[in-house]
């Protein structure tokens, strides 16, 4: 249970247009990039295989597979880093992590969409 202080300091950090999107979508997440005086927009998009936290420590990683690599990234949902989160696609799934796609490639790691 969390101090009343406290909750209303984190309530404040939370954003408000942050979609509904669940394990097993495929996502695209805009993300800040800082380089050098510079700032410019990255698109990071792939396959949400965990969510975790709650309130503003919650995260959520996206997989993908980049030149035959796997390459898995974790976000914190309210960072002002993260600009947009759009939802490509949603996929019908019955687990709570995908961590067992990690083992999986081409067509093994399809997932039924909804």
């Amino acid at each position: 249970m969390k101090n009343a202080l406290l909750q209303k300091i984190e309530n404040t950090q939370l954003k408000s247009d942050v979609p509904s999107f669940r394990i097993g979508d495929n996502v695209r997440v805009h993300v800040k990039i800082k380089e050098g005086d510079k700032e410019r927009v990255q698109v990071y998009a792939g396959l949400v295989i965990a969510r975790d936290g709650e309130g503003s420590n919650e995260t959520f990683t996206v997989r993908r597979v980049s030149f035959g690599e796997g390459i898995e990234r974790v976000f914190p949902i309210h960072s002002p880093y993260v600009t947009k989160i759009e939802v490509e696609r949603s996929g019908k799934v019955r687990r709570a992590k995908l961590y067992y796609l990690r083992g999986r490639t081409s067509k093994q790691s399809r997932l039924k969409e909804i």
